[in-house]
């Protein structure tokens, strides 16, 4: 007995998502993953940072019962960069490449803001 005979008059279960899959696939080259790993553990450094420093500020600043909305709205950046970054990624364009060449992209786009901000407050703190 054929196992696919149920299913052969039918056709396959999933035609549009079997024919996308097989289109779309695309080779992951080991260099791109490495750069993209590479830019994402630097921005994630930088982001975790920056945020810790924000949030050490903003405790400070509340036990001495100083006006806490300033470091609010300075922190306010962080969600707002990653609300943007997953609008790119979710466009037809981002969606087509790549899942490594997406990700160097994406982490190139997210990855100087907080770097420099980072080496800048670094350099303040006098560290």
């Amino acid at each position: 007995m054929n196992p696919d005979a149920p299913t052969a008059p039918y056709g396959p279960l999933w035609p549009a998502t079997a024919s996308r899959a097989a289109a779309t696939a695309r080779a992951e080259r080991p260099a791109v993953v490495v750069l993209a790993v590479l830019v994402w553990a630097v921005t994630a450094l930088s982001v975790s940072f920056v945020g810790g420093l924000g949030c050490v500020a903003l405790f400070w600043t509340a036990g001495a019962g100083g006006p806490v909305g300033t470091i609010l709205l300075l922190l306010l950046p962080i969600p707002a960069g990653a609300a943007a970054l997953v609008a790119l990624a979710r466009t037809p364009r981002v969606r087509a490449l790549a899942g490594s060449t997406r990700m160097l992209l994406l982490g190139a786009l997210a990855c100087p803001v907080p770097a420099g901000l980072a080496v800048w407050l670094w350099g303040v703190s006098g560290a």
